[in-house]
Order: C-alpha cells, then sequence, then structure tokens
C-alpha cells in the first residue's frame, strides 16, 4: 500500500511540474509600446516572482530537466530577451542585476554587424555576456517559413559564423524570429546542433516537453502575469492539419493528448474559442471553415493545459 501510495505522490508531482518561459523585446522605450516593458512594470514583474515564491533559473536548467525526463519544479521561472535592443543594455539589465535574475539574450546578428543603431554593439554584447547567456535568434531576423532551404542555410551559416567570432562561443539554443516556423524550418535549424530550439507560443515546459520545440509566453506592459502562470504543459500530437491547408480550408482537427476527460476547448484564430468533444484522449472535430489569418494559431486547452500548434501559409 505504502509502494501504491508513494508512486501516486510521484506521478502526481510529475503531472503538476512545469517551468514557465517569458520572452521580453525592448525596455523602457515607449516608442515601441506592442514590445515595451516600462521599467515600472518590470520591476513589479521581478518583484511578484519574488513574493509568490517563483525561482528565476538559467534555461539550461530546464533544458536539461527536459532531457533527462525529470519532473521541474511548478516554481521555476525562466527568463529571455528576443532581438538584443538596445534598450536592454541601457535600461533593463541594471533591473536583471539589481534583482539578481539569470537570463538568455537571443541574438540578431546582422542588426549588430551591420551597426543598426537600435541595437547593442559587439562589445556591449561582450559586456552583457558577463551577467548572462547569449544565443541566436538568425543573421537577417526573416520570416524563415517564405526562404529557400538554401537560403535559410546562408542565413544560419552567417549568423553562426559571425557568433562565434565575436563572441567566441558556439551558441546552444535557437528561437525563431517573430515566432514562426514550420516542421521543415524546424527540421533545418535542429541540424545545426543545437540543444534546443525556443518558439514563442502561450504555454508551459514539462518534462515530456519537446526540446526543440519549448513554449514561451511573451510578456509587457499588460501582460496578465497570473493568469500566464497558471498555464500548465498540454502533451498533445497534432495530428490533422500539419501545414497550412492550401485552398485555406480547414476541415478537421485532430489531436492525440495524455490527459482524461471528454471535452477540451479549442481556439482557431480568426474563428475564437469553442468547447469541442474528446474520447479516450483524442480530439477529432469537423471545424470546415476558411482560414482569414496568413498566420494561424491552433490552440487545445484541457483545463489550464494548453498545446500550441502554429500554421502559416505558404507565400
Amino acid at each position: 500500500m505504502r509502494f501504491l501510495f508513494f508512486w501516486l505522490c510521484v506521478w502526481c508531482v510529475q503531472g503538476l511540474a512545469d517551468a514557465h518561459l517569458f520572452v521580453y523585446h525592448r525596455f523602457g522605450d515607449d516608442r515601441h509600446p506592442s514590445t515595451n516593458v516600462s521599467l515600472e512594470k518590470l520591476r513589479e514583474q521581478f518583484t511578484a516572482f519574488k513574493e509568490r515564491g517563483y525561482k528565476v533559473v538559467p534555461l539550461q536548467d530546464v533544458v536539461e530537466r527536459v532531457y533527462a525526463k525529470e519532473p521541474i519544479p511548478d516554481t521555476w521561472v525562466v527568463l529571455t530577451i528576443d532581438d538584443n535592443y538596445k534598450s536592454f543594455y541601457e535600461n533593463g539589465l541594471a533591473l536583471f542585476k539589481e534583482f539578481g535574475y539569470p537570463f538568455t539574450l537571443f541574438v540578431y546578428t546582422g542588426a549588430t554587424e551591420q551597426g543598426y543603431g537600435d541595437y547593442s554593439t559587439w562589445k556591449e554584447l561582450r559586456e552583457i555576456a558577463k551577467y548572462g547567456a547569449l544565443e541566436f535568434h538568425s543573421h537577417n531576423h526573416p520570416y524563415m517559413t517564405q526562404l529557400s532551404d538554401a537560403a535559410l542555410k546562408k542565413d544560419f551559416e552567417t549568423g553562426l559564423a559571425l557568433f562565434e567570432k565575436h563572441l567566441g562561443k558556439k551558441p546552444r539554443y535557437f528561437s525563431y524570429p517573430y515566432g514562426e516556423y514550420d516542421e521543415r524550418v524546424k527540421a533545418i535549424a535542429t541540424s545545426y546542433g543545437f540543444k534546443a530550439i525556443i518558439n514563442q507560443n502561450m504555454g508551459a515546459v514539462s518534462h515530456r516537453s519537446d526540446p526543440f520545440n519549448l513554449d514561451r509566453s511573451a510578456l509587457g506592459e499588460n501582460s496578465n502575469l497570473s493568469n500566464l502562470l497558471s498555464y500548465r504543459h498540454l502533451n498533445a500530437q497534432w495530428i490533422t492539419p500539419k501545414t497550412y491547408p492550401s485552398d485555406a480550408k480547414l476541415s478537421t482537427v485532430e489531436v492525440e493528448v495524455l490527459e482524461a476527460g471528454d471535452k477540451a476547448g479549442l481556439y482557431i484564430t480568426g474563428l475564437g474559442w469553442q468547447e469541442v468533444p474528446m474520447e479516450h484522449g483524442r480530439v477529432h472535430y469537423t471545424v470546415d471553415q476558411t482560414l482569414t489569418h496568413d498566420r494561424t494559431r491552433l490552440i487545445l486547452s484541457v483545463g489550464k493545459k494548453i498545446s500550441t500548434h502554429i500554421l502559416i501559409k505558404d507565400q
């Protein structure tokens, strides 16, 4: 009986153990409100992590747990920054240092190499690296699904060579520009030897997550932190559709999940949320609707557990 109780407890801990990955872009730069967080809001969020008992850990710690298939504490939070805007170096970095929070900055190498004024220089990036990790975010920040295989590989190879030349190491992790990808882009990105790849799909990361498709939620000025922290990882296999329909007509959605229940929530960009039936861990739902957005997110929810599948129209 004790043996059964022990494994029941272990199962419960594993079932509830999810880390939350967040991404910021600009700091104290109100010229771009959609991607900016004020320093006042940033301090409020950082203080909330401390007061609520969350532990901000390096991305590496979560990735290692995913590979080991070990439970990840619910209290773990990972903070990342995309695009190496100068506002992080000039405004945001000081607060990270004050709170002692580790971070991962994903570098847009082309902007730095070409000296774009709104982006950190190589020298500034080397200074930033004293306090956090630098990883790769592409060379030209393209819409990767629109590139040919050859152009996509050229972007990786050019950017990775510059990254190693100026920063003295090979990056371990990669995040998709604009959060846009498909299976082809994922396969090519994976071929460059990254330990993990980060998306920008709202959700959480568990020991069952795919290390090459880790969910990450955006944090900004108007983000609902409590709501984002409440999400859990839904272990789901998206069967249909695999890609954006050629005629833009979405006929059915089919997903397998490791969850009990007889219903789920399904969100489709432009069509909103709807309740759908689930039987024996399988959703097979007839949609028969025309998609209205070239970038469409499908989100399946079972309680607070969610999984996202992104469809990008072929250009």
